[in-house]
């Protein structure tokens, strides 16, 4: 069976930590020049997780109100982004945020929408965003067939992954997104790269809460295949994940 969202992660909270990817500088920028993000801006990062995305905003000299029902990942951000004063960690989830009325400019979700894409998150959301306020919702998307090695580790989640092709986030398409939210919507993409030697692939592969952790069926049998994966295709001791960065703003 599989675990709750609030739970999926909690033992895999260190590879996350150190494999995940962040996001690229750029999208910050563009949040300034076309969201009227300023310095001033309240941020809520709900899923908020180990607190990558939050860590953007943070350096952006945003208050960031982050988010996050899993304590394991809740209490890895708060490690991390101790040293900024302007982070405040909530052990809340996206359904009831616990933050006050109309207190909030953006609403960042990063990797997390398609866990909490409800009709109560859509009304909790409406309740804390100040009147025109908006939504960001941030996707890296690997690239599933650009490379024969990303060709290769699509194919190694599709044999080993748990529930993999029902929890993937492309599973959120364009009429989701339509009724979430108001109005039109900008999509924008950037392109965003990991590479990695064995240690960091292995790593970056059970990050993910659909890859069968140690002790589980096929645990073992998986981190072969990923072994003979690598070694076809590392160049100079290294693979190159790619990405797109996808993210959606929308009132």
């Amino acid at each position: 069976m599989s675990a709750a969202p609030e739970q999926r992660f909690s033992d895999r909270v260190e590879n996350y930590v150190r494999y995940r990817p962040s996001y690229p500088q750029e999208l910050v920028a563009m949040l300034q020049r076309e969201a009227g993000l300023v310095p001033q801006s309240v941020i809520a990062d709900v899923g908020s997780g180990t607190g990558i995305s939050a860590e953007l905003f943070l350096r952006a000299g945003n208050v960031v109100h982050a988010v996050e029902p899993n304590r394991e990942m809740r209490e890895a951000a708060e490690r991390l982004l101790a040293g900024f004063p302007n982070f405040h960690s909530v052990a809340a989830s996206a359904q009831e945020t616990t933050l006050a009325d109309a207190s909030v400019d953006f609403i960042v979700a990063a990797q997390a929408f398609h866990w909490f894409n409800t009709a109560e998150t859509r009304a909790e959301f409406s309740r804390i965003l100040k009147p025109g306020g908006r939504v960001v919702l941030i996707w890296n998307e690997r690239k599933l067939d650009a490379t024969p090695f990303l060709q290769a580790f699509e194919q190694l989640l599709l044999t080993f992954g748990t529930d993999y092709t029902a929890i993937r986030h492309e599973n959120v398409n364009a009429a989701a997104l339509s009724a979430f939210f108001q109005g039109a919507y900008v999509t924008h993409t950037f392109a965003n790269e990991q590479r990695f030697d064995f240690e960091g692939l292995k790593g970056r592969l059970l990050s993910s809460s659909y890859a069968p952790a140690e002790g589980q069926p096929r645990h073992e049998e998986m981190l072969a295949e990923l072994r003979r994966i690598f070694d076809v295709y590392e160049v100079s001791g290294q693979v190159c994940f790619e990405y797109d960065t996808r993210v959606h703003v929308g009132r």
